[in-house]
């Protein structure tokens, strides 16, 4: 090979460019090169600072963050309370039951077959359970109060991410009869309506928690510790009777159903210890099966529904006038001819009766005669009567939605306004405010307060009319269910009763309509009352309208059920009821 030849191989080795060309000549200066080097080797000691502080100084975020990943802390819910009536039997009690809840990303990895399943289980769509699933959260609740045969299925499809989680479910073993003095809880088991929202604070007790350690699946590995132990909540007996109840609910519906009425209802107290034993109203609902439930089944007509109570009125105007002396039951007073002018108004009885007895103005169920006893009385004292009973006061026995009713100060009345309101209109009640005005009477002059719970001591009365007063009303309304009384369909056999029949416009849009309530009030028997019962018949339509037709044979058929399911020993040889040949009350 020749000398020439080898040249370009020398010239590579020393380092002698094999380009001549000057635009890819590239020189980079030595520094940046070290600098670039410098930067990277302070990053990297920077990076084991900060590793080396969070883990060997501050490593409560990391250890929170782990902590986040595999801890949780679960809820040990409380037993709710049972709910009995006065002799044990159960209204209401807690079964357990499953909710189902999932982690929205590890349960969309599942396989297709699985969702579809575990859909049909849950007894949704599939589509309705990937709309649940489609969630940025981290818990998301598929279906509240599972039955457990359905949840176990559910737990046994395995998918990762789905859990369960123990709560309680309400039964009430009563259902409709029972609905409006129970309610019922939500899908929490929180008191909505009834007792269970008035004894919330005592039924529900207190939940628990504790700390577990789970694994990537969710599975309960490690119990760390009891954070706060569970509080059952307390047994509640009330003073209602299941027997009287299912009575009244009974009666109640048939006479509905007869006169083809918009509503009803029916209350039945205790005169000794002023304890609610039955509480009814029509319509009613299932607390078991709500997936249907409007606003007139749920309505607690006997608390929350007020009305004009017409001539149920007229015996505490009556009363008013005895006790102050300014007649007696034989100070007799003209009706005639029927028609009473008071300033431009009028006022009418439906019968013309002439003179009547102030004992047959209530057994006639006379307006005039009532009003013409009322205003000879200041209308303080009439107001000071009426509030005494009760009327236009919020009642206190701590039942949920008891209205207080409509009854306008004194000091605003006209003659014509307290002539009306002394034979009940003008003024509006419910109706267990009516029932328990009617303890003056039956309980020779005195008053006590109501319960709903089971009361082993004897109340205290108040005094609000002399024993004297309240023996001449029961004599007088006692008369109303006999011969010539307006109620003798109100008669029980074997049994005598006291009571009054009220009948009402009702009221639409502030002017009267040709609707009408029907109601009767009375208590038995006469000569040692026992109980009060109240009913009232919501707009009927067939079968007539006043309260002598429609609610004292309720009345009768309630009280005399009651009064054998107590034993009480009768008080009358009458046998027979007689044929009804009762007068209408005035309206």
């Amino acid at each position: 090979m020749s000398r020439t030849a080898n040249v370009p191989r020398t010239a590579a080795a020393r380092g002698v460019a094999f380009s001549s060309s000057p635009v890819l000549d590239v020189k980079l200066p030595t520094w940046r090169s070290r600098f670039i080097l410098f930067l990277l080797f302070a990053a990297f000691i920077a990076l084991m600072l900060k590793a080396l502080y969070l883990q060997g100084f501050d490593n409560d975020f990391l250890k929170q963050q782990g902590a986040n990943r595999y801890a949780r802390t679960l809820e040990l819910p409380a037993t709710r309370g049972k709910i009995t009536d006065r002799n044990g039997q159960v209204l209401a009690s807690s079964v357990p039951v499953k909710a189902i809840w999932a982690i929205p990303d590890d349960v969309l990895e599942a396989p297709k077959e699985k969702i579809q399943q575990l859909a049909q289980l849950l007894d949704m769509t599939e589509a309705e359970l990937r709309k649940k699933l489609d969630s940025d959260r981290q818990f998301v609740y598929l279906k509240r109060q599972v039955e457990t045969e359905v949840s176990d299925k559910v737990v046994a499809l395995g998918i990762p991410g789905i859990e369960t989680r123990k709560e309680y479910k309400r039964f009430y073993p009563e259902g409709e009869v029972m609905a409006h003095v129970v309610g019922f809880t939500n899908v929490e088991d929180i008191g909505q309506e009834g007792i269970e929202l008035a004894s919330e604070k005592n039924l529900a007790g207190k939940t628990g928690s504790r700390r577990v350690i789970k694994d990537r699946l969710g599975h309960i590995v490690e119990d760390i510790q009891a954070i706060r132990e569970p509080h059952d909540g307390k047994d509640l007996t009330l003073s209602i009777d299941s027997k009287i109840q299912y009575i009244a609910f009974t009666h109640l519906k048939e006479a509905v159903e007869k006169h083809k009425a918009k509503a009803g209802g029916a209350v039945v107290l205790d005169v000794k210890t002023g304890e609610v034993l039955a509480l009814v109203n029509l319509p009613t609902y299932n607390p078991n099966d709500r997936s249907v439930l409007t606003g007139a089944q749920l309505r607690n007509r006997v608390m929350t529904d007020t009305f004009e109570p017409g001539s149920t009125m007229k015996p505490i105007t009556v009363a008013l006038a005895l006790e102050s002396g300014r007649v007696t039951p034989d100070t007799m007073i003209q009706t005639a001819p029927g028609v009473m002018a008071i300033g431009p108004a009028l006022i009418h009885d439906a019968h013309k009766q002439g003179m009547l007895s102030v004992a047959q103005v209530i057994q006639k169920s006379s307006n005039i005669g009532t009003a013409k006893m009322a205003l000879q009385m200041p209308p303080q004292e009439m107001w000071e009567m009426f509030t005494t009973v009760g009327f236009g006061q919020q009642p206190k026995f701590g039942f949920p939605g008891a209205v207080a009713g409509r009854l306008r100060n004194f000091k605003s009345w006209r003659p014509i306004e307290q002539a009306t309101m002394s034979y009940g209109h003008g003024i509006s009640v419910s109706l267990i405010q009516m029932a328990r005005s009617y303890m003056i009477f039956a309980r020779d002059g005195d008053m006590i307060p109501l319960t709903f719970q089971k009361s082993a001591e004897t109340p205290t009365g108040s005094r609000v009319i002399s024993e004297k007063t309240a023996r001449q009303l029961r004599a007088m309304m006692e008369s109303v269910t006999e011969p010539g009384g307006t109620a003798t369909q109100a008669r029980i056999a074997g049994y005598r009763v006291a009571g009054k029949t009220g009948t009402a416009h009702k009221l639409e849009g502030g002017r009267y309509v040709n609707k009408y309530i029907g109601d009767f009030v009375g208590f038995a028997p006469v000569s040692n009352p026992r109980v009060i019962v109240a009913v009232m018949i919501d707009e009927p339509s067939v079968g007539g309208y006043y309260g002598g037709t429609v609610a004292a044979p309720v009345f009768a058929a309630i009280t005399a059920n009651i009064l054998r399911s107590m034993n009480v020993p009768p008080d009358s040889s009458v046998v027979n009821i007689i044929p009804d040949n009762s007068v209408q009350e005035s309206m």
